[in-house]
Formats: C-alpha cells, sequence, structure tokens
C-alpha cells in the first residue's frame, strides 16, 4: 500500500530566522513543485538529490507567501528513506504556517507526532532505541545528557544488545543443531559450554539494568525535594543551586508556604528541584497546607535533601524528617557552617549516610554538595557514551531479557534437557530483539513515537 505523503513545521514554532517546512513521502516532490518556483526555472523533479535551489512558494492564487531554499533528498538517502523536501522559509509564525497551509492544499497530509521518525525506523534508517534517543537529543538539558542521547542514536545501545544476542543467538542455533541432525558431524554442546554462555549474557545485561537508574538521572533528571523544619536556610540552598533569587528568603519562619519548583544542573545531574514550606506544627490555615503538600512531595520524590541549623540544636521536628527517611535516598545538609555549631551531628549520621556541611548564604560546601549528589545517583563514575536504556518499555524488555537467561540456566541446573534450555535462550532473544524493535507490535510502535513532537 502506497504511503501518504506527510509534512509538518520541523522548527519551532515562533520568531526566528528559518522556519523549515518537512515535506516526506513518494509524492514529495511532485507536491513540493506544486508550490516551488525556482528561480532558474528549473523544477525540483529535474534536479538530482542533495541539491538546493533558490526561489519563491506561492499559494494557489499565484500569490507569493515568501522566498525561500527548497533542499531535495532523493529516496533512499533521506532522514525518512523517502523523498524528502524541506522549504526553508523566514522564521515566524504566520509565514510558516501559511507554507504549511499551501502545502497541505496541494496534496501533503499533516504529520502525526513523531511520524517522520517512525517513518525512518519502518523503512531501516535506525533501530527503536535510535528512534527514541532523537527525542533525548531535542529534550536534554545538560552535556551529559546530550552526550547520552547522542551515543545512543549513532548505535552504542544496539551495540551492546547486539553483542548479547549473538552469543545467545549463536548458542541457540548451535543447541538446536545438535539434536535436529544427530547424524551430522556437529561438536556436541556441553553444560559448561552452555553455562559459560549463559553467564557471560547474564552479566552484560546485568550491567545494562544497574545502569539504567543513573542514565534516568542525566537523561531525565531525578526528582528532588529540598525538607527541613522553618528557617533553616531551604530557600537559600534553593537559590543557590538555581543561580537565581527563585525563593523569597526572610528571617521570618513560615516564609515558604507552597512548593517552588525548579529544574538546576548540578555536576552532571539534572535536579527537579521542589523548596517546600518548612515542616512543624502550625495553626495558620495556609502553612498547614503547605506542610501538608511537602509531606506528599517526600513521600513520592527520588532524593531529599535533608537542610539542618548547624548553629542550632536539632527540634523534635528535625528527628521526625530524620525517621521519615529511613529507606529514601537522601542527603543530609548541614546548613549556616559560618556559625558557632551546636548539632549533634551523631543523631543524624545514624540514619543518613551522606552528610554534607555547607554555608548556603556564602556559597561554601557547593562542590562538595556536587559530589555527594553524584554518589547518591550513582553518576559519579559513570559513562554516558557507552550506551543506556532509555524509558521503562526498554527496561522492562532488558529485564524481560535477563529473566529468562536465569530461568536458562536454572533450567540446565535442574537438569532438563537442552531443548527446554533452547526455549528459555529463544524467549531471552526475543526480549532483546523487541528492545531495538526488530520484532515489536504495531501497538508498541505507536506508543513510542505517541510522545515525539510533530514535525520530527
Amino acid at each position: 500500500m502506497k504511503e501518504s505523503t506527510i509534512a509538518a513545521i520541523s522548527t519551532a514554532q515562533g520568531q526566528g530566522g528559518i522556519g523549515i517546512i518537512r515535506i516526506s513521502g513518494e509524492d514529495a516532490i511532485t507536491v513540493a513543485d506544486r508550490v516551488f518556483v525556482s528561480v532558474s526555472g528549473k523544477t525540483l523533479s529535474e534536479m538530482e538529490g542533495y541539491r538546493a535551489s533558490y526561489g519563491k512558494v506561492v499559494d494557489n492564487t499565484g500569490e507569493m507567501l515568501d522566498e525561500v531554499v527548497a533542499v531535495l533528498y532523493r529516496a533512499p538517502r533521506s532522514f525518512t528513506g523517502e523523498n524528502v523536501v524541506e522549504l526553508c522559509c523566514h522564521g515566524g509564525l504566520y509565514v510558516t504556517r501559511a507554507v504549511l497551509r499551501t502545502v497541505l492544499e496541494n496534496g501533503a497530509i499533516m504529520a502525526e507526532p513523531g511520524e517522520f521518525t517512525k517513518r525512518a525506523f519502518l523503512n531501516g534508517k535506525m533501530d527503536l532505541s535510535e528512534a527514541q534517543a532523537v527525542m533525548d537529543i531535542i529534550s536534554a538539558q545538560s552535556k551529559q545528557a546530550a552526550r547520552a542521547a547522542v551515543s545512543t542514536r549513532t548505535g552504542a545501545l544496539r551495540n551492546r544488545i547486539d553483542d548479547i544476542k549473538s552469543d545467545l543467538v549463536s548458542l541457540a542455533a548451535h543447541l538446536c543443531a545438535w539434536a535436529d541432525y544427530p547424524e551430522e558431524d556437529i561438536p556436541e554442546v556441553t553444560d559448561s559450554a552452555i553455562d559459560e554462555t549463559l553467564t557471560r549474557a547474564k552479566k552484560k545485561t546485568e550491567k545494562l539494568l544497574d545502569e539504567y537508574e543513573a542514565g534516568q538521572a542525566i537523561i531525565h533528571g531525578i526528582d528532588t525535594v529540598i525538607a527541613g523544619r522553618p528557617n533553616v536556610g531551604k530557600s537559600t540552598l534553593m537559590n543557590l543551586l538555581s543561580g537565581f533569587d527563585k525563593s523569597i528568603v526572610t528571617e521570618i519562619p513560615g516564609t515558604t508556604r507552597d512548593v517552588v519548583e525548579e529544574t538546576v544542573i548540578v555536576g552532571d545531574v539534572t535536579l527537579r528541584l521542589c523548596d517546600t514550606a518548612g515542616i512543624r506544627e502550625t495553626d495558620n490555615i495556609v502553612e498547614k497546607i503547605g506542610v501538608d503538600r511537602t509531606k506528599e512531595r517526600l513521600s513520592s520524590c527520588a532524593l531529599v535533601l535533608a537542610v539542618f541549623d548547624s548553629s542550632q540544636e536539632l527540634t523534635d521536628e528535625d528527628i521526625k524528617l530524620i525517621d521519615s527517611l529511613d529507606g529514601v535516598p537522601s542527603i543530609a545538609i548541614i546548613n549556616k557552617t559560618d556559625l558557632e555549631r551546636k548539632l549533634d551531628i551523631n543523631i543524624i549520621s545514624k540514619k543518613i549516610n551522606h552528610i554534607v556541611y555547607i554555608s548556603a548564604i556564602n556559597g561554601d560546601g557547593k562542590e562538595e554538595l556536587t559530589e555527594a549528589i553524584a554518589q547518591v545517583s550513582g553518576t559519579k563514575d559513570f559513562d554516558p557514551c557507552a550506551g543506556i536504556l532509555s524509558g521503562e518499555r526498554q527496561r522492562a524488555a532488558a529485564q524481560n531479557a535477563l529473566d529468562s537467561i536465569c530461568e536458562a540456566q536454572n533450567t540446565l541446573s535442574m537438569g532438563f534437557s537442552f531443548d527446554a534450555v533452547t526455549v528459555c535462550i529463544e524467549d531471552a532473544i526475543e526480549a532483546l530483539l523487541q528492545l531495538t524493535g526488530e520484532n515489536v507490535s504495531d501497538a508498541v510502535v505507536d506508543d513510542v513515537f505517541h510522545s515525539f513532537c510533530v514535525g520530527k
């Protein structure tokens, strides 16, 4: 069945130097020729691929909409693997929308979210892991996130998956050949050789999964709550990390009465940071709502920066906060180190492993806090260029592969036939194929690209 020709604005919508309308499909060149008139008089259909032509776009009445540069890519040497024309006009909401409207009126249909990248995947230009990395590149908020996404887009994750898969495929093929063709001179497969291959595949898959959380911290960031009783310096810390006065700071306890949010980059880690109301008992209705919201955030966040005042003894509110952090990734931040210390650190150190001393108002201790965040998030010695799992779908597929590998080892150790072991190995291979999209349902493919922006 012939695919329709799609079009969309592929640049950010707003004022800018250039706006790009991308057209892709078998009839992309024909559609573009209906709206584009080159100054040379030569049509795009007469041009070779990887050529640009200067001219104008006209609407159906012949009125000029804008001067443009048309860039032609012929199938299969394009991003989507199809014929592609990109009309580069002046950036701006009206002009780009007017050019797109004219393209749609002349035979193209509006692209769905992520449809260009989806077609690239379906046409074999990239696997599913590489396709998903496209959105990670677009949404990257730090250098490390961008490096991780670019590495995955260029095949780093696929190479790791192929490395695991090739061992399992070779083993499964050997087992099947040895069982199905006993009259042939095929080397016998031993239990030890099977277990050695499975152990190697298991370690590589476990490493992928072990790096998942650190990868998520770099790519997507960590939901982080700054917590503590009133006036310990939470808002000053928020301002220190964000680099500007995001939160109001006063000497009056209870100044922050709602959750103040900001995305900040600390070292190589992106923190989705929340400055919360100070935890204490209060009769003030507004402040009480803020305290309740703080407790809700504490129960669902991935990291807590628990702030304590070095110049004061621990209070009941401090103790309650410490007790509530049992099992929660946390860093105790001992603030106001520029003042005389009265705090008993021993009580905190019994419950919280990572302790950092800072003076948020002076900026002292920020490097130590950055180091502690890297340790807690697992990003300290993490290599973002190694190829990492991105998102729950990929993590689940890798986990299914690991479960099947472990099941194969258990089946072997329990003395079952090689046929039973082969079934488990084939299940592991199936899970890895789902990771790269080599064997995945249409519903999964649709779900992956649904989260993409239109034009990509």
